[in-house]
């Protein structure tokens, strides 16, 4: 069999396989002129693909009481009370005690503006370790549930026209706005997976199919209120905002969608359930999405900016945090049931980091205060605790491409 190194020089040289570009064009729902479009750039990108393993990610930055839900700012906190924005990196996880983990739990959006995004990451691996059931996760989406029009984006509009610069900006939308095509994506994507769902499960499933709807709203509000994009409707404002998402989102929910036609065709096969579930629960909700909120949440908590978008994002990751337990939940329970699952896994990740490396144009971290390769080092981080934290190994052909694409930090 041909190493994973091979076939992308292959691909380089004359293209991926047809059944591959049919698998990886993607179906993220738009108008069909846009979908032929971006078929036909994801073409164009496998083929010129030059380093096929530069995997990207998302990171964050630092940690700095934000200011308020509506508009007030929190002052005088002296710059070094404040960690670097990858101080994480290379200080490790974090250790919540049993006290911080119950005020994560129980904090409305006020107490979310004060949370530190590393703080309600962590608490998303707590729950990992110990994953509870799917009924036990819809009880806690009942407490949790947060209303996105109580938000107020003034000061966060004021913020960003007159305080962040035009680098800053760009990049953060560069990286925000996948999250914000991601979550309608996914609303119209997971009744499909619900089908073949225990009847537990499908209580954890609505409440997410729930919880995905709000974040639609959340990133509509945002995008018209305090990016400035005008639209007659939720399709439009995603139309209008879809030119800055990038190929490190697109391959993966391509895939997505393609496994989601799989699943209409036979919602109750496992297998294909197996790779549905990796792809969205592991990767893009475990690895991608909460690197992502990592970046642009501790940009905003570093610099005192977008006060409201802070505290609606947070209280998304908390969100995320019963989706990625529920989904792992899944994936455990799958390879319990029959050991031969995991092959299911490992080759679905595998398909993933090999397209996750395409780009046909630089995002630049570096205004919000990464780097590229400590934004890969993240992603990575993600990936390899995920998997620690539920007993799933990845195959030594996973960890030899791991050990291949991950950067060694200085200092680190």
């Amino acid at each position: 069999m041909p190493s994973a190194a091979t076939t992308a020089n292959c691909w380089v040289q004359s293209g991926p396989p047809s059944a591959v570009r049919k698998m990886l064009a993607p179906k993220i729902s738009r108008p069909a002129a846009r979908i032929a479009s971006v078929k036909r750039d994801v073409g164009r990108i496998l083929r010129s693909v030059g380093r096929a393993f530069r995997v990207t990610a998302y990171s964050c930055p630092p940690r700095q009481p934000v200011s308020t839900l509506v508009s007030s700012r929190l002052e005088g906190i002296a710059m070094t009370e404040l960690k670097t924005p990858t101080a994480v990196l290379h200080e490790g996880p974090r250790v919540l005690s049993e006290q911080e983990t119950a005020a994560i739990e129980r904090h409305d959006l006020r107490g979310m503006r004060d949370a530190d995004i590393d703080d309600v990451i962590e608490y998303v691996h707590h729950g990992l370790r110990k994953l509870p059931d799917f009924v036990t996760l819809y009880r806690k989406y009942l407490k949790q549930r947060w209303d996105v029009y109580e938000l107020d984006f003034t000061q966060d509009r004021i913020d960003w026209v007159e305080k962040m610069t035009d680098d800053e900006r760009e990049s953060f939308v560069g990286i925000a706005s996948g999250f914000h095509h991601g979550e309608r994506q996914v609303e119209i994507e997971l009744p499909v997976f619900m089908i073949g769902a225990s009847e537990e499960e499908k209580l954890h499933i609505a409440a997410q199919i729930e919880d995905e709807a709000r974040h639609t709203v959340f990133f509509d509000r945002f995008y018209r209120e305090v990016v400035g994009i005008d639209g007659a409707d939720i399709m439009d404002v995603l139309d209008k905002s879809f030119h800055w998402v990038q190929e490190t989102f697109v391959g993966p929910f391509g895939l997505l969608a393609y496994q989601a036609d799989e699943l209409r065709r036979n919602p109750y096969d496992q297998r294909a359930r197996v790779r549905y579930g990796t792809t969205y629960f592991l990767w893009i909700e475990g690895v991608l999405a909460l690197s992502v909120m990592k970046v642009t949440l501790s940009y905003a908590r570093w610099r005192g900016f977008l006060p409201a978008y802070y505290a609606g994002f947070t209280a998304t990751c908390r969100d995320e945090s019963r989706h990625v337990q529920g989904g792992m939940r899944f994936l455990q329970d799958a390879v319990r049931r029959d050991p031969t699952m995991l092959t299911e896994i490992h080759d679905t990740l595998r398909t993933i980091l090999m397209i996750s490396g395409v780009s046909s144009r630089k995002l630049y971290y570096e205004p919000l205060g990464w780097t590229e390769d400590e934004v890969r080092v993240l992603l990575i981080q993600q990936l390899r605790r995920k998997c620690n934290d539920v007993g799933i190994s990845l195959s030594d052909e996973l960890e030899d491409l791991l050990v291949q694409i991950e950067p060694v930090l200085a200092g680190g």
